[in-house]
């Protein structure tokens, strides 16, 4: 059988991009799951579940309530290994390149193995890096680190480009939620270039336009989650 990650390598491999919204489980109410899912976009590929801090429980109630009237994959982006839920098919097992707190490199990640060890959840290793969105983001303030400057773009390539050495299957460039603005069309790029696995685009992307810019300029999948919260 194919593997989730597989699915989104051949759709890196032949340009067919893919769009995830992202669901705060803190800010879903799981009673309207099928009004919401009826309202994304048809081009949705997959539907990616997580925050920055979420009360315990609230992410599972979440992804039981979507898997009732979808078919898409669901992946888990935790904020913490809390959120951590074996009825999910995926899980992005984020680490936080761009900052310097060991926690959020290493240290959630080995506090969430008890809960990964016996279930089925298809782990991916994602490389994950906060770039200054012109706010502060909740995952810089939950986190305790400072997102990396668009100008700093040599910086920006590095980090992505070590977080593949070190054996990312998939990057992530992250504005955050609620960002003024998103990730730049010249970072997309100049990261494209140096990687070779899926890139991954979100924070900021709100519309249309700024969607197809993402895509252009490099993205394999783009992630929208505020303009859907409500």
């Amino acid at each position: 059988m194919q593997t989730y990650y597989q699915t989104l390598l051949d759709c890196a491999s032949k340009g067919r991009k893919c769009l995830a919204i992202l669901i705060d489980p803190d800010k879903f109410n799981t009673s309207e799951a099928e009004t919401f899912l009826k309202k994304i976009p048809s081009e949705t590929t997959h539907l990616f579940v997580g925050g920055s801090t979420v009360v315990n429980g609230h992410t599972e109630a979440a992804v039981d309530a979507l898997k009732k009237y979808t078919k898409l994959p669901i992946f888990l982006f935790p904020g913490d290994y809390s959120q951590v839920t074996a009825t999910a098919d995926a899980l992005l097992f984020l680490s936080l390149l761009s900052g310097r707190n060991a926690e959020y490199l290493v240290g959630q990640q080995v506090k969430s193995i008890s809960k990964l060890r016996d279930s089925d959840l298809e782990i991916i290793s994602t490389g994950y890096l906060l770039l200054d969105g012109g706010n502060q983001s909740a995952v810089a303030r939950i986190t305790n680190t400072a997102p990396i400057p668009q100008s700093e773009l040599e910086t920006i390539v590095d980090t992505a480009l070590a977080g593949q050495y070190m054996g990312a299957k998939l990057m992530y460039l992250e504005a955050g939620s609620g960002a003024e603005f998103p990730v730049s069309p010249a970072i997309i790029k100049a990261v494209k270039s140096v990687l070779q696995i899926p890139l991954l685009v979100g924070g900021g992307i709100r519309n249309e336009t700024q969607k197809k810019i993402a895509y252009a300029s490099g993205a394999d999948l783009v992630v929208m989650g505020t303009a859907f919260e409500t």
